[in-house]
């Protein structure tokens, strides 16, 4: 089979692996051992472990800020070795490849699917025995890698419905009359809050965000509001945050992700 021309398509990754141990090293290597043209981004391997809230929000908040045909392996993959489906997904702005496990769901959000395969090419894998603890590896590497020298999508295993995708799920947003409902749908290296309500619900009106038996006034900048003092905003990220002006508001506020949060125009 006559494989396409390179066109140098990117490849990002994002794991929780951290970068302490030699796992992310390997991985590259074994792109570049498929690939030698091929040009890698760290995303982040600094997810929290086996933490998928926080791998989904860090995938969707990136995955528009690349060219299109880009390549994104994403690998927080608590079910490694079971019967979970490694799966690559072909999208607008390019593919992503890893476990079905609710990990790339926020990206469909914004970006639908347009196909799926399940990865059961072992031609395409490192191994046709690939470690049960490694999937990164012997899997999601190489298939990204042939994927990026023009395999065609299709090869690389049998094609599945997008429709049977895994999601993970968090509450709906709620409009109101005044604002909108939503939860806590991430915690930053901060400690900022990150709600899962698009600041379109405020559209740069003065507002207050409810949470944890606070009520706390909007400002356009973290500055805008004294050291220590809570503060709401529209994040840079899109969505309504609350944080504390040179502190945490994570710790602050005792709160986790899947809290609730209400915001109200003002």
């Amino acid at each position: 089979m006559e494989l396409k021309k390179s066109s140098k398509k990117l490849i990002t990754l994002l794991t929780d692996f951290g970068s302490l141990d030699s796992y992310v090293g390997i991985m590259k290597g074994v792109i570049y051992s498929i690939n030698p043209d091929a040009t890698i981004v760290d995303l982040t391997h600094e997810i929290p472990p086996q933490d998928l809230h926080s791998g989904r929000f860090n995938l969707l908040r990136s995955v528009p800020f690349f060219p299109p045909e880009t390549i994104h392996v994403a690998i927080v993959d608590p079910g490694v070795g079971t019967k979970r489906r490694g799966i690559a997904v072909k999208f607008k702005q390019g593919y992503l490849i890893g476990p079905d496990n609710g990990l790339m769901s926020g990206v469909f959000d914004i970006y639908p699917p347009e196909s799926a395969v399940e990865l059961t090419n072992t031609k395409y894998w490192r191994d046709e025995n690939p470690s049960s603890t490694f999937h990164g590896r012997d899997i999601f590497s190489p298939v990204a890698a042939h994927l990026s020298k023009g395999v065609p999508f299709l090869d690389l295993g049998k094609e599945i419905g997008v429709d049977t995708l895994t999601k993970l799920e968090l509450p709906k947003v709620v409009a109101t009359e005044k604002g909108a409902l939503g939860v806590i749908q991430y915690i930053d290296v901060y400690g900022n809050i990150i709600s899962n309500i698009p600041n379109e619900h405020v559209n740069n009106k003065s507002f207050t965000a409810d949470i944890a038996s606070k009520s706390i006034k909007s400002v356009l900048a973290y500055g805008d509001a004294d050291s220590g003092e809570l503060l709401t905003l529209e994040g840079s990220h899109g969505f309504i945050e609350i944080a504390v002006n040179k502190g945490n508001a994570a710790k602050l506020l005792n709160c986790s992700v899947g809290e609730p949060i209400t915001v109200k125009i003002i």
